[in-house]
């Protein structure tokens, strides 16, 4: 189980992007940054973060590039424009990672942990037992486990989701929520 007490400026915070940080488009994809929009209280919520965590890390399945919806420089369009909103409040992410296979069994798409590990590779501090794994996808937090980390999973898109279960630590309806549990710890 997850004490958010005991979390210190040691620890990793892992993001998932649609469903977490932007409302997730519906049957389809963020094709440029125009359709990104944020939740409420993401932004504040990043930066509250940025105080408390030693890395953020961004990791997003993206197969709308592999299906060539989108390019990469499109995503990297859409995560630039994110970045800078997010850096206008204070807030960082520090590294973004991708998966743009459509094969379910590539190692880089959760919920397989390969971007965790690339992430850990640039980031040699990050401890896993000392991460925390935030989606609102059971894939997501199947990623978290997979890697070793905590996982808490948002309610944005999935409010009838199972709670308690095996894969989930805690659960709260919005990244603002969390933050706020975080904040009052």
């Amino acid at each position: 189980m997850l004490d958010l007490k005991s979390i210190d400026s040691s620890w990793t915070l892992f993001l998932d992007r649609d469903g977490v940080i932007n409302e997730e488009k519906s049957q389809g994809y963020i094709y440029h940054y125009g359709e990104f929009v944020f939740y409420k209280g993401v932004r504040e919520a990043i930066q509250y973060f940025s105080s408390r965590f030693q890395h953020i890390i961004l990791t997003t399945n993206q197969r709308g590039v592999g299906k060539g919806l989108m390019s990469e420089e499109d995503l990297h369009q859409v995560h630039k424009l994110m970045l800078q909103d997010i850096t206008a409040l204070d807030g960082r992410i520090d590294k973004i990672y991708f998966a743009s296979s459509i094969h379910d069994d590539d190692p880089m798409r959760k919920p397989y942990p390969g971007m965790a590990l690339l992430a850990k590779k640039d980031f040699p501090a990050i401890d896993f037992s000392k991460s925390i794994m935030v989606g609102n996808n059971l894939s997501d937090m199947a990623f978290g486990r997979n890697a070793g980390m905590h996982t808490v999973f948002l309610k944005t898109t999935s409010p009838d989701q199972t709670i308690p279960h095996e894969w989930i630590d805690l659960a709260f309806d919005s990244l603002e929520d969390f933050a706020k549990a975080l904040q009052n710890s």
